[in-house]
């Protein structure tokens, strides 16, 4: 007695297309891989939440992504270079400050344009840039006792004495 398999085959086929097909929906959507645009760059102390790939956005929206995260060993600065969008032009008086989705949500770039009438050319550097800020750092220390100075730690209660009885 002889196994017919076409059907398993033809599933298993079918299967295998599909996966395929979400792989390259997925590659598009998401401009991985897309080499055009420009990189430009920035210095900050801290980013806490980027890495390569991470969104860079203007009001909003992706106009590119971090292609190289460097250390300078010298004065500690993290050098973040980013490709931008080749239709999008980018102020040289630009600011950038690292922020996140929500409380919980993922890091960003978020860029604020400037008023100039000169672009950064490729390779041109944000000039004015804010790292990231730990926000759970700043809820713990909310949560905590406030300010940033020493907290106020309750005064021991004396025990009481009852009144003397009958």
């Amino acid at each position: 007695m002889r196994d017919n398999n076409l059907p398993e085959t033809i599933i298993g086929a079918i299967v295998v297309a599909l996966a395929v097909l979400f792989i390259a929906f997925a590659y598009m959507r998401t401009g991985t891989g897309s080499l055009s645009g420009y990189e430009i760059q920035a210095r900050m102390p801290k980013v806490d939440g980027l890495g390569i790939g991470t969104d860079v956005r203007l009001s909003g929206i992706k106009i590119g992504s971090i292609s190289d995260l460097t250390l300078d060993p010298t004065n500690y600065l993290v050098t973040v270079h980013m490709n931008i969008r080749d239709d999008i032009k980018i102020p040289d008086d630009s600011s950038l400050i690292v922020t996140s989705s929500g409380l919980l949500g993922s890091s960003y770039i978020s860029l604020t344009p400037g008023g100039s009438d000169k672009m950064l050319a490729a390779g041109g550097m944000i000039q004015n840039s804010q790292g990231s800020v730990d926000l759970m750092g700043l809820v713990g220390r909310f949560i905590g006792g406030g300010g940033g100075g020493q907290s106020q730690q309750p005064k021991p209660q004396q025990p009481q004495q009852l009144p003397p009885g009958p």
